[in-house]
């Protein structure tokens, strides 16, 4: 069983310009929502959750002054290993994008690499899997650090739905939250990073990914078949597969829902279909409720969220200082049909609080 470790995390949302910012504004449930710049078809302003940028950038170079701090952030718990000698895997939204910016595969990623004011290891690599991408990137991280013996890897995610076309894609389509539609969601835009290292390389406690699955969803969002989750399902028996590990190792879960009530339903009947072991509590938490849609940024964004869970002591979000265990689920689905599934488990050994 290949393990990682999540080391770090940085973040850049509509709440915080930083990690330990962002998740004590998710903790207290403060949200970033507000009125856009962008109209809807009503006449009345989108709301969405703007990351207050100063200038107020857009297109590749928002994107790249959104994903720079997250990376600079996380790369200050590498612990002097040299950032040319780790991989950076950047996760961007899914080529079926509605208003996807031109030259986002060819040129953020070296535009990243300006601003930061160097060069990531060869390795690096822009993945084009939208909300699955980070769990792409961290299996494909596993094989990096396992397999090719380097000594850390970046995972990143920056996305942005507040984008006109996009926004009018969505639109049209009955999928943005207003106040003739209930079913939708709220465009928002981040960049996140984690960083990944093998077990038992920064002291005593430890977040490890324990395994990832992955699998394919026939009735999608926009298919007439009927929903019974079995992308999602089959992405959590993959999970026994890979890292022997079941949902009974879970203790309470993070996922991209968003607000449509799809992802919604598809969580409670792959739970129903999978879990095995009465719970008297399985949270449910999700990060849209604060900043929104956030696309390929919601991977590191939950994984982010679980790290600093984990070290602080607390999971629910909600005032509670008790976490409900160690254990975490996180899983992602795209429109597309993509599922994907991680678990990690927070090893805490003796005198390491």
């Amino acid at each position: 069983m290949k393990t990682i470790s999540i080391l770090g995390s940085g973040m850049v949302t509509g709440v915080g310009l930083s990690s330990p910012a962002t998740c004590a504004a998710m903790r207290a449930a403060v949200s970033g929502f507000t009125e856009t710049r962008f109209m809807n078809k009503d006449g009345e302003w989108v709301i969405g959750c703007p990351v207050p940028l100063e200038p107020p950038w857009r297109g590749l170079d928002k994107l790249a002054h959104l994903a720079a701090p997250a990376i600079r952030e996380c790369l200050s718990f590498a612990g002097g290993v040299q950032p040319e000698t780790i991989p950076l895997l950047l996760c961007v939204a899914e080529k079926e994008r509605p208003g996807r910016l031109a030259g986002l595969d060819e040129k953020l990623l070296p535009e990243i690499q300006m601003l930061l004011g160097f060069r990531f290891h060869p390795r690096s690599s822009v993945l084009a899997r939208g909300r699955v991408g980070g769990a792409v990137a961290v299996d494909l991280a596993r094989q990096l650090i396992h397999d090719e013996q380097l000594p850390r890897c970046l995972v990143a995610g920056v996305d942005s739905f507040l984008v006109g076309p996009t926004l009018a894609a969505y639109e049209a389509r009955h999928r943005l939250l207003t106040k003739k539609n209930s079913n939708g969601f709220i465009p928002g835009e981040a960049g996140t990073a984690v960083l990944l290292g093998s077990t038992g390389s920064v002291g005593l406690a430890e977040l490890r990914c324990l395994a990832v699955g992955f699998s394919r969803e026939r009735a999608t969002m926009d298919s007439e078949q009927p929903l019974r989750a079995d992308g999602l399902v089959e992405a959590f028996r993959a999970l026994n597969r890979d890292g022997g590990v079941t949902l009974d190792d879970a203790d309470y879960r993070y996922t991209d829902c968003n607000g449509e009530q799809y992802g919604f339903r598809q969580d409670r009947l792959a739970i129903s279909r999978t879990l095995r072991k009465l719970k008297p509590r399985f949270d449910h938490l999700h990060p849209a409720d604060c900043i929104g849609e956030v696309g390929a940024a919601v991977g590191p964004c939950v994984l982010g969220l679980a790290l600093t869970a984990a070290r602080k002591g607390y999971a629910s979000g909600n005032g509670e200082m008790s976490p409900p265990g160690r254990g975490v689920l996180c899983h992602f689905s795209n429109d597309e049909g993509d599922r994907a599934a991680i678990l990690l488990r927070y090893i805490e050994r003796e005198g390491s609080r």
